[in-house]
C-alpha cells in the first residue's frame, strides 16, 4: 500500500474557536486524532494533502441553506492553524463536495505514486464521503477514518459510517478506525 493523507475542509471557518455551531463542536473533537494522524504520516513520510473549501463570493453553492464561508483569499478558507500545516504539505483549493471535482488531485497522487487515499475531515456524508467515492471512481483503493471524520452531529457520522461499513467493495473502499490504520501500515 501506497498511502496519501487527504483531509477534506479542516479550514479556519470551520474551526472557528469559540463556535457554537455543531459542525465546528464536532471538528474540534477529532482535533487529537487529526493531529496524531499527521504525525504519523509525516514521520512514516505518507504525503498529506489539505483539500480545502475555497468559494468566490455569490458561489452557486451559496443559494441555498448554506452560508457564505471559506471565500477564496482570506484567512477562512486556510488550513485550520491547529493542524499546524507544513510546507511539505500539498495544499488544495476545492469549490465544490468533492476534492477532485476540477482539481488537479487525481494528477498529484498518480505523480506522488499513491495507490491508497486515507480520506477524513469534514463532514462525513457529503464532503468525506464523495471525496472517497470519487477516489473508487479514479481506480484508487481508499479507507476512511472513522475517528478523524465528523459530520454536524455524532448520529448523523454514525449512521454515514454503517451505511458503508459493509459496503460491497471491500477491501477497496474501507471504513478503519486510526488504530487500525496506524498499525496496518507499520
Amino acid at each position: 500500500m501506497k498511502p496519501a493523507i487527504v483531509v477534506v475542509d479542516m479550514v479556519k471557518d470551520n474551526l472557528k474557536e469559540g463556535s457554537h455551531h455543531p459542525i465546528t463542536i464536532e471538528s474540534r473533537a477529532i482535533l487529537p486524532n487529526m493531529l496524531r494522524l499527521l504525525k504519523e504520516s509525516r514521520e512514516r513520510n505518507i504525503p498529506v494533502i489539505f483539500a480545502c473549501d475555497s468559494f468566490i463570493e455569490g458561489d452557486f453553492i451559496f443559494k441555498g441553506k448554506m452560508k457564505q464561508h471559506s471565500l477564496r483569499g482570506t484567512k477562512g478558507s486556510e488550513v485550520a492553524d491547529e493542524l499546524d500545516p507544513r510546507p511539505t504539505d500539498i495544499l488544495l483549493p476545492k469549490r465544490r463536495f468533492s476534492a477532485f471535482f476540477k482539481t488537479d488531485l487525481d494528477q498529484t497522487l498518480r505523480t506522488l505514486g499513491v495507490d491508497t487515499m486515507i480520506v477524513t475531515g469534514i463532514t462525513t456524508e457529503v464532503c468525506v464521503l464523495m471525496t472517497a467515492m470519487d477516489g473508487l471512481c479514479h481506480d484508487f483503493s481508499v479507507i476512511l477514518l472513522e475517528d478523524c471524520c465528523a459530520s454536524r452531529s455524532k448520529e448523523i457520522h454514525r449512521e454515514c459510517i454503517n451505511l458503508y461499513q459493509d459496503f460491497s467493495l471491500y477491501p477497496l473502499f474501507r471504513i478503519m478506525t486510526l488504530e487500525a490504520f496506524l498499525k496496518d501500515v507499520s
